[in-house]
């Protein structure tokens, strides 16, 4: 069964109400949809991070299920809600296991659930890793964006840790209009620091591409840093590092030390979800007793309530909200409904009679 229109529009009479199909999107035909939409889909998330500073979403607290015999694994529940034009509810769930990439497979798995608004049944089940990875890059690039304002246009990229979300940040970089004379590449493992530098020189980089075995000289060395590491604690903690006064994208929030944070404007997606969980700008919150070096929140800049000065290290640091992975699940649900891509699974809900 194909569904050729998306479901759900603003509101629907008692009549009008009944029980959505159920449909499974594998991540084959989420990888179809957005490739080559880097910048709709960076407008797709900067509209959501506009959502949530309005007050039209709701985003509770990640949930993280954690293991006692498995310490370095976790599973994370991220329930949100989303009005506006795409309105929809849902919850994904996404595990971490970093053993996994010793056996070559991903370290990173993901399921996202879409609810109808009106009824509260799921209406679909999507292959989500890929859609939490474009959401994280299309973040790090409208970051790059705004908090580049006034600076010269970074020349020199440098990417510390190289796995599956650097390789989208780079993507989504290039795809929003960013172009490189240097790429540096760190990772402490060589053999992805050498995967990393083949996928840029297969993706037909204009950069040159130099591998870097100590951190501090790719730090020293770039205009805009991206770290996209499994770091659990800091690692990069000397704040003259950053002399020049860089862009930094610290996706992975735990890389950085707070003597480096207090150094820099620090940017972030919402500080109730960033500053938890120990990362690094938690820990600069617990060190200083306050949060007054978090300057604002990436929907303050991009609406010019908050500017960022270019004589500081500015540094983004995003929790990664629930929200962001709804925004772009629900963007490519409608993709695929309106070219009758859809595949439903026939009599999904069993009991769909209140009497029976």
């Amino acid at each position: 069964m194909t569904v050729t229109q998306p479901l759900f529009g603003p509101a629907r009479s008692p009549e009008e109400i009944t029980v959505p199909p159920f449909a499974v999107v594998p991540g084959r035909q989420i990888k179809q949809v957005l490739d080559g939409r880097e910048a709709t889909v960076t407008d797709v998330v900067e509209s959501a991070y506009h959502l949530h500073a309005a007050g039209r979403t709701v985003n509770p607290a990640s949930t993280f299920l954690r293991f006692p015999d498995r310490p370095t694994s976790r599973i994370i529940a991220l329930p949100a809600s989303l009005s506006g034009d795409a309105h929809v509810d849902g919850l994904k769930w996404i595990s971490s296991f970093p053993a996994n990439v010793t056996s070559g497979i991903p370290r990173a798995s993901a399921v996202l659930i879409l609810n109808d608004p009106v009824t509260g049944y799921p209406f679909a089940c999507m292959e989500a890793s890929v859609i939490s990875a474009v959401r994280t890059a299309a973040s790090a690039a409208s970051a790059a964006k705004w908090l580049s304002r006034g600076r010269p246009r970074a020349s020199r990229v440098g990417f510390v840790g190289t796995g599956l979300i650097a390789r989208h940040i780079h993507t989504y970089l290039r795809g929003t209009g960013w172009s490189f004379d240097e790429i540096g590449v760190h990772d402490r493992s060589a053999e992805s620091a050498a995967g990393f530098r083949l996928y840029l020189e297969q993706s037909g980089t204009d950069g040159r591409v130099t591998v870097h075995t100590d951190p501090e000289q790719l730090i020293r060395n770039s205009d805009l840093l991206v770290f996209a590491t499994v770091a659990s604690t800091p690692h990069i903690t000397e704040p003259a590092w950053f002399d020049h006064h860089p862009v930094v994208l610290h996706v992975s929030l735990r890389d950085l030390g707070p003597q480096t944070l207090l150094s820099a404007t620090n940017i972030v997606d919402d500080p109730d979800h960033c500053l938890r969980a120990q990362t690094s700008p938690h820990l600069t919150e617990q060190l200083t007793g306050n949060r007054d070096f978090v300057h604002g929140t990436l929907a303050d800049v991009m609406s010019g309530r908050v500017s960022v000065p270019t004589e500081r290290t500015a540094i983004f640091s995003p929790f990664g909200l629930g929200v962001l992975d709804l925004a772009v699940g629900k963007y490519v649900y409608d993709q695929l409904a309106s070219a009758g891509d859809l595949t439903i699974v026939e009599d999904f809900f069993d009991e769909l009679r209140r009497y029976g």
